[in-house]
């Protein structure tokens, strides 16, 4: 897992879960809030903008759109960046990119100006950040790691309340120019958040119970060069099979929070009454994340997460395709409710799920070639949805488009682990070791009378206090009962008795 200074997961430090982990879980919280509700509270400042610049709503609406294409298009450089340098380094630059783009945003003396600073570097500077976060709650938690993940993914929904109405505040006290200059500042404190991710150092060898006479350095190997990119990912059946669900989820899973509002104007309601629908779905979503990481971390639950993650998908999907027959905004309320609770579901799933498909090892590579495919979805989908209501306009089309998407995403992943994902046999040394520490891991071998045996041995020594001889198989008399002379057997319940 985490190295010492490139976090190059050579060295196998067991997970804390706990301690530091706690800090690096609030660092990640307050990235992934950033990441995801910052594209959404840059809104509040369209109209603004178009009255400044003399430009389109759809001119503006590309600032959001580059944000989220950096954020998920520029996960293979993250990959490498992390690989070569570690978690930390990146997002400290990264929390620079992020707060100068605002700030030279604020600047700005065309849209195309704010297209470069908002979209290309501040977009950079999240992505900076976001990906690495991901990587170091992977590398701290493990037994816990979904309630992490949960309590992670909890943070959108929650910056998101925190960001859109302190934009509108600070537009109308200081006006685009200076709310974005102070956003700028704020977004400084993703530095403080990568200052957080500590690297896990290795024990060492001459500190390890029960290990004497630690082998020279001399005689320690060179550490192999970390890869820039692990392509060995796609040889993973259970990897290509998430990653192209999860491109195809993506194509409608947000269409909906984009089309509620105007949904919902559609049918009638006044502005302010629509966008309490947002509200309420995010509420929601705060409370169904954390939930569901707790639950996916139940022993039962656990080794079954990818088809948890499945209905999770698909109910998001039915929530869709029910939604679009709403005719009025009591309906609406009651899609909003489901809406969110699945929306949270899949929001604190999903990188879980990749974390336990491809390991801890070839997460930091894994999750950039996904977000990278995700990318394209994310450009593709809302875009596609938007000509569908030009051409039909009817939004009931809209959701059942994205309806459609989404459980065709579910039932994908949720056949295709069912039929090509076979459980792997337990290698010959792991099942004996498995068994041995079964055998022995609390309570010393039970001594049973001699049996004739063409197996059994004498004791070497006449004057040993033990029985004649003990019936063991080969493989657990060369482990573990290879003592001194003299000597009583005896094996304690600690990690080291695997040894």
């Amino acid at each position: 897992m985490g190295g010492v200074a490139l976090d190059d997961g050579g060295c196998k430090v067991k997970a804390p879960d706990g301690g530091w982990g706690w800090a690096v879980l609030f660092g990640c919280f307050i990235i992934t809030g950033f990441s995801y509700a910052f594209p959404k509270a840059v809104s509040v400042f369209f109209k603004e903008l178009i009255r400044e610049f003399g430009v389109g709503y759809s001119d503006t609406a590309w600032i959001s759109s580059i944000l989220l294409a950096m954020l998920y298009g520029t996960g293979p450089l993250c990959s490498i960046l992390v690989n070569q340098f570690g978690c930390r380094p990146v997002m400290l630059v990264g929390g620079l990119f992020a707060s100068l783009g605002m700030i030279l945003a604020s600047f700005a003396t065309s849209i195309i100006h704010i297209y470069l600073c908002i979209g290309v570097i501040t977009g950079l500077g999240l992505a900076l950040n976001f990906q690495p976060s991901l990587i170091m709650l992977n590398r701290y938690f493990s037994e816990k790691r979904p309630l992490a993940n949960g309590l992670a993914a909890a943070g959108s929904p929650v910056a998101l309340c925190c960001l859109s109405p302190l934009g509108q505040i600070l537009q109308y006290e200081y006006g685009w120019r200076g709310g974005f200059l102070i956003l700028g500042g704020i977004l400084l404190n993703c530095c403080a958040c990568g200052a957080l991710m500590r690297p896990l150092l290795p024990p060492k060898m001459s500190e390890a119970p029960g290990v004497e006479n630690a082998p020279d350095d001399g005689d320690k190997k060179p550490k192999p060069k970390p890869k820039m990119l692990d392509f060995s990912v796609f040889r993973d059946r259970g990897f290509v099979i998430y990653t192209v669900a999860a491109s195809i989820m993506v194509l409608g899973l947000f269409v909906p929070p984009v089309f509620v509002v105007s949904y919902a104007k559609e049918l009638g309601n006044e502005d302010t009454k629509s966008a309490l629908l947002l509200t309420i779905l995010g509420f929601v979503d705060i409370f169904a994340r954390p939930t569901c990481g707790i639950i996916a971390g139940l022993s039962w639950v656990r080794p079954r997460c990818v088809y948890l993650f499945s209905f999770a998908i698909l109910f998001n999907g039915i929530t869709d395709l029910v939604g679009s027959l709403s005719k009025d905004y009591s309906s609406l309320v009651v899609f909003c409710i489901f809406f969110g609770i699945s929306y949270g579901m899949v929001g604190a799933l999903q990188f879980e799920v990749l974390m336990a498909v491809v390991g801890t090892e070839k997460f930091s590579s894994a999750i950039g070639l996904v977000l990278l495919f995700e990318a394209i979805a994310v450009l593709v989908g809302p875009p596609s949805a938007g000509r569908l209501l030009d051409f039909t306009k009817n939004y009931m089309y809209v959701f059942l488009l994205a309806g459609i998407e989404v459980v065709l995403s579910a039932l994908v992943l949720a056949i295709c682990n069912f039929l090509f994902i076979k459980k792997k046999p337990e290698a010959p040394e792991a099942a004996v070791e498995a068994g041995e520490t079964k055998n022995h891991s609390c309570k010393p071998p039970i001594e049973e009378p001699h049996k004739t045996s063409g197996n059994s041995e004498k004791p070497k020594n006449s004057g040993d206090p033990r029985p004649e001889s003990v019936v063991k198989d080969s493989t657990e008399v060369e482990t573990f009962l290879k003592v001194k002379d003299g000597q009583k057997m005896n094996v304690t319940c600690s990690p080291e008795s695997d040894l």
